[in-house]
């Protein structure tokens, strides 16, 4: 049962093959959403500062009866935030948000700003400032573990060559119908785990025809065979759902 499995992390941390993502949840709706998935069975949960639902997940997690110890919870550092001083601050805000004396896991959003997604500019600079601010929030015992997302090569060799703590996780994109699997090879080959967001291709392989004709075949769910198909390919590690399909067919026999 994908529910109940776990990776270790390079640091010894184990954490959940599956996520629950609350991208686009409104702060108000996303307690309720984190109640359901933890009754579910999920005990990883994905938000980020650029989500605007911070505090509702803390909210969530405190309502849904599990103790902290016994989830694992994500956020993100915004990815306009390319220096040490506004990342320093930035990372206090989500403990104080979110309230909560510590977070699993915060990853860099992404090596370039969204208004620069795709230039030539990878930010290299203010990239490993940001990671330095991660760095510490780590060692003081804010953070449990630190990684990147949307990583390329170059955006990760930028951080290797100057880090004192390697990333754990990059976050990439990752689903059946976009495989990079020369980056992911080359993720792993520095010893960080991947993490694969947006498994139905923000809702694209829904309407796959073979993706529709494999779930008839076998009587399951069109998202139940788009996540199974992922997790038995094993390109990847982490599996990120998003909220609306926590409640999706067969969920028991993930």
């Amino acid at each position: 049962m994908i529910l109940k499995e776990n990776y270790y992390l390079s640091n010894g941390i184990e954490i959940p093959k599956l996520r629950l993502g609350t991208w686009r949840i409104k702060n108000d709706n996303v307690v309720q959403a984190v109640v359901d998935a933890v009754k579910t069975g999920y005990r990883h949960i994905d938000t980020a500062q650029a989500y605007a639902n911070e505090s509702g997940v803390g909210d969530g997690i405190r309502a849904c009866g599990q103790n902290k110890e016994d989830l694992f919870i994500t956020s993100k550092l915004a990815a306009e935030i390319k220096s040490y001083e506004k990342a320093v601050s930035s990372i206090d805000q989500t403990l104080k948000t979110i309230r909560l004396d510590y977070i699993d896991m915060m990853i860099i959003h992404g090596p370039q700003p969204w208004r620069d997604f795709g230039n030539k500019d990878r930010y290299f600079e203010g990239n490993r400032a940001a990671w330095r601010a991660l760095e510490e929030a780590y060692k003081a015992g804010k953070i449990r573990a630190i990684g990147v997302s949307k990583f390329q090569k170059e955006d990760l060799n930028n951080i290797l060559s100057d880090c004192t703590v390697k990333p754990m996780v990059n976050q990439i994109l990752d689903h059946i119908s976009n495989t990079p699997t020369e980056l992911i090879q080359y993720t792993q080959e520095h010893g960080i785990l991947v993490e694969a967001y947006s498994p139905i291709a923000h809702g694209e392989l829904l309407k796959n025809k073979k993706v529709l004709e494999t779930a008839e075949k076998y009587g399951v769910s069109v998202k139940y065979t788009i996540i199974i198909v992922d997790y038995l390919v094993q390109y990847v590690s982490i599996f990120l759902f998003f909220s609306h399909i926590i409640k999706v067919n067969n969920t028991n026999s993930i």
